[in-house]
């Protein structure tokens, strides 16, 4: 497995495997139970998602366009 990103925090990283998940990308998130260390351990780049050689080119696309896409807001009207 490679490490296809490094998610800024748990949501992140929770969010990012369902997506890959959906495409049929088998995950893993690495450093998921080292949150709770922070204080003692360094505040950065604990988290990792990995992924099979095979999808990391897929899964890094996928997450490419998760970060580019543009929420839809609904319109004020409409509230």
């Amino acid at each position: 497995m490679l490490c296809a990103y490094r998610p800024g925090d748990m949501s992140e990283a929770q969010l990012l495997r369902q997506l890959l998940t959906d495409h049929n990308i088998n995950c893993h998130i690495s450093g998921e139970y080292l949150q709770g260390g922070i204080g003692e351990l360094p505040a950065a780049d604990l988290l990792g998602l990995w992924v099979p050689a095979e999808d990391l080119g897929l899964a890094r696309e996928l997450i490419n366009d998760w970060q580019q896409a543009t929420p839809l807001m609904p319109e004020m009207d409409d509230i």
